[in-house]
């Protein structure tokens, strides 16, 4: 009995250290889950092994990693939590076995084609949060002992910090992706105006709801808009980016910014119901004299014009798109926009700070602002008035008119 003991304890401790091993911390995330996978289908001699994560969006599990059943991952299966045996594993978050699995037992038709007879899962979790399950399978009818359970617990830790690593990068992916193809990249050349934007993000994905876009008009006129879209993260990153999409929509078919306003705030309601968004929507004539201004709940421009303070523009503001019932009276206010004037459009991450009121915010913005070229405006601004670390988004908008002489 004694030798029988020495050689399990021996096993035991095989089985930890090849999980363990520091040699797989060099692997990239890809790698090691496929190394994970590999080395538990050696230490359980189990014939498949399966990692799912879970998808934060759609509440699903989604094939990630296999060995043995590697058409899950090629055909991209999903599964509710909940749902068939991995997502009985991760809505109780507990260690599942099935012996001699059936047609009743699973929802995956893989794991019956395959001959599955046993499956053992545990749940993936970090810091309380679930990222996914491992399971395992075997051909074979066998029973599987508690050091097992314990075994693929342990790879299923080390599978969590990997996972979570791997979304974290496939999310900021996204989030660039996104970001390139919804900001402009580059302002257009317009004559008679200098153009000059910022957007810096207040979290660690890289974009947010916050927004700003300039385009021209068929008509001659030049369209710009700021707004921010209430959330953070991918989600309203993508609901920015239709709101984008429908105002641009709107201004080919309207001259009246509130007008083009009214239309998105149906548009809002209908498709993006719960959403709040604020927006300033300016239209410049051709002439560059003037600029037609419509507020939906966002913070005033400034305006800067040589040789007087910088002053936040007078205008009506109303409701910010998405909120009560849709507003069909919404209000254009007209603004002269002499030679070498400029006029600011922000986000409230670059004024509001916390424990302090943000008319104090707006009050350190028009004292940094001055007219000038807009490239250095906006350093000047940044430089002087944004924090080093904000909490929120920033998007800056400076649109100056070109003196008489330039």
């Amino acid at each position: 009995m004694a030798d029988a003991e020495l050689v399990t304890n021996d096993e035991r401790l095989r089985r930890i250290e090849a999980i363990t091993d520091a040699a797989l911390s060099g692997l990239n995330i890809a790698e090691l889950l496929d190394e994970l996978l590999e080395r538990v289908r050696d230490l359980l001699k189990v014939d498949t092994a399966t990692i799912l994560l879970l998808d934060d969006h759609t509440d699903e599990l989604v094939a990630t990693a296999a060995k043995g059943l590697e058409e899950e991952v090629r055909r991209g299966f999903r599964i509710r939590v909940g749902r068939g045996f991995a997502g009985r594993v991760a809505s109780t978050r507990a260690p599942v076995t099935i012996y001699n699995v059936g047609p009743d037992d699973v929802v995956n038709p893989i794991l019956l084609a395959k001959g599955i007879r046993v499956l053992l899962g545990v749940p993936m979790l970090l810091n309380g949060n679930l990222i996914g399950v491992l399971h395992v399978g075997s051909l074979a009818l066998r029973r599987f002992g508690s050091d097992d359970v314990q075994l693929l617990q342990l790879v299923a830790d080390r599978a969590s910090l990997a996972g979570q690593a791997r979304a974290q990068v496939l999310d900021r992916q996204a989030a660039l992706a996104l970001q390139h193809s919804l900001l402009p990249g580059r302002l257009p050349d317009v004559p008679g105006l200098d153009l000059a934007a910022r957007y810096i993000p207040g979290h660690d994905l890289g974009i947010g709801g916050d927004w700003y876009d300039v385009f021209t008009l068929p008509s001659g006129w030049l369209g710009a808009v700021i707004g921010d879209v209430s959330g953070h993260g991918l989600p309203s990153a993508v609901v920015m980016g239709r709101i984008r999409s429908a105002l641009r929509a709107y201004a080919l078919d309207s001259d009246d910014p509130a007008q083009a306003l009214t239309s998105l705030d149906r548009k809002i309601h209908h498709f993006e119901a719960g959403t709040l968004t604020t927006a300033v929507y300016a239209l410049i004539t051709p002439d560059r004299a003037q600029v037609y201004l419509s507020s939906a709940g966002h913070l005033p421009p400034l305006l800067a014009v040589p040789g007087q303070p910088t002053q936040p523009v007078s205008l009506t503001v109303d409701r910010p798109l998405g909120v009560g019932r849709p507003v069909n009276n919404r209000r254009t206010t007209v603004l002269d926009l002499p030679p070498g004037a400029a006029l600011v459009l922000y986000t409230d991450g670059l004024v509001e700070r916390r424990r302090e009121l943000i008319d104090t915010g707006i009050e350190r913005l028009a004292a940094a602002v001055r007219s000038g070229p807009a490239e250095a405006l906006c350093d000047h601004i940044m430089a002087t008035t944004a924090e080093e670390h904000p909490n929120d988004d920033i998007a800056l908008l400076v649109i100056r008119r070109r003196p008489a002489s330039a």
